[in-house]
Order: structure tokens, then C-alpha cells, then sequence
């Protein structure tokens, strides 16, 4: 028995050398002052020659589930930029809290492994409904720079008005130096920002990219 070797299921080597956050124990990432230049989706990132920009996960999850599944892999490649957003994982309102939490530490464990191997990280935030306000920050530094998704928030009024509560939560509560901005970043959803002082850094996403190249191609 006592040869048996265990495969680490839990990826606890990800968070070996962490500090814990909040109720549900969230991985610290420490803050930092480097603001990104240029936004790259993980996706691209896999067969890109320029490595002048940051990674992002504001995608669909199947498109980043890998790195979870293998962390190690993806590291070199992930070394090669400028630095790396969290990754986003999904939190739907109707998903059940447990694996909204999950996704969160995922993220962040992910985050707090990245920057102990060198690489500049910013969390990202995801909130769902209120349920999550509160675990979504844990493991952020106050006074810091962030990163949120807005794209596919917008479409419908209802999903404005619940992205705007949770943005509104998140700026009182971190009180962030910074917020990077992937989608649009309306005047009246992002006013608490801005009469906070938040520097708003905003980055279309590739959708808004690949529409704008058209209308100039007309």
C-alpha cells in the first residue's frame, strides 16, 4: 500500500503555496500595476507568431476547459505574453451555487499558479445573481486593477440592469484602480465607475472587431 501513487484529481499543486480568501477558501492573487496593451483570446493564442498582448478567456469555456484539464501544458506558451486575464468559466444564474463557486476557484487557482511561475495576471470577475457577489471578489486585492466580460450582457434590458447591480457591487466593494474592460463599456452601465475615478480600459471583442472591418470594407 505504501507504493501506491495517487493522481492528483484535485490539481492541488495549483494552489500548494496559496493563501485562501473568504467563506469557500478562494486562491489569492496579488495585485499588480501592469495594464494590458493588446487583448488575444486563449483560443488564438495557441497558433499566434506575436506574442505582443495579454490572454484572455472571454470565449467559450470548451475552447480554455484544457487548460484546467492540463495547467502544465500550456504554461511555456502562456509565458511567451505579455500576461494572462483569468480565465472566465461560466456563472449562470440558474446554475446550481456549487459550481458557480467551483468555476470561481477554478479561475483563481489557475491565476494564483500562473503569477507564482512568473506570469503577470489580472482576475477576472464573473458574478451571476447576488448569491455570488460577495465570493466572485474573494481572493482580489482591494485598490487593484480587474477584469470583466460584458459581452453578451447587453443584448436585453433585463441582462443590462443585472450585469449594472453586479458591476456596481464589485466597484464598491474592491474599489479597483483599473477595470479592462472585454466588450462595450456603456456610459449609464459603467457610471458608478466612473464616479468612482475607476480608469475604465476598454477592448472590443473580436466580434466587434470583425463588424467594424466590414462596414470599412463597404
Amino acid at each position: 500500500m505504501a507504493n501506491i501513487k495517487y493522481k492528483d484529481i484535485y490539481k492541488s499543486f495549483l494552489v500548494s503555496d496559496s493563501d485562501y480568501d473568504g467563506e469557500f477558501e478562494i486562491p489569492v492573487i496579488n495585485s499588480t500595476n501592469e495594464r494590458p496593451n493588446k487583448l488575444i483570446p486563449f483560443s488564438k493564442s495557441l497558433t499566434t507568431k506575436n506574442f505582443n498582448s495579454w490572454v484572455h478567456f472571454y470565449e467559450h469555456d470548451y475552447k480554455f476547459m484544457r487548460v484546467w484539464d492540463n495547467p502544465r501544458k500550456y504554461l511555456a506558451r502562456l509565458k511567451k505574453f505579455n500576461g494572462v486575464i483569468t480565465p472566465d468559466f461560466s456563472l449562470y444564474r440558474d446554475m446550481p451555487l456549487n459550481m458557480q463557486i467551483f468555476n470561481t476557484y477554478m479561475g483563481k487557482a489557475l491565476g494564483h499558479w500562473w503569477q507564482s511561475n512568473g506570469l503577470n495576471v489580472i482576475p477576472n470577475i464573473r458574478f451571476a445573481d447576488e448569491r455570488s457577489y460577495k465570493f466572485c471578489c474573494d481572493g482580489v486585492p482591494k485598490h487593484s486593477i480587474i477584469s470583466v466580460g460584458s459581452l453578451g450582457c447587453m443584448r436585453k434590458l433585463q441582462e443590462r440592469e443585472i450585469f449594472k447591480h453586479g458591476l456596481e457591487f464589485v466597484t464598491h466593494y474592491l474599489e479597483p484602480s483599473c477595470i479592462v474592460v472585454y466588450g462595450s463599456a456603456p456610459e449609464e452601465i459603467f457610471k458608478c465607475c466612473r464616479e468612482s475615478e475607476v480608469e475604465i480600459l476598454q477592448f472590443d471583442s473580436e466580434i466587434s472587431q470583425v463588424m467594424h472591418t466590414r462596414k470599412e470594407v463597404r
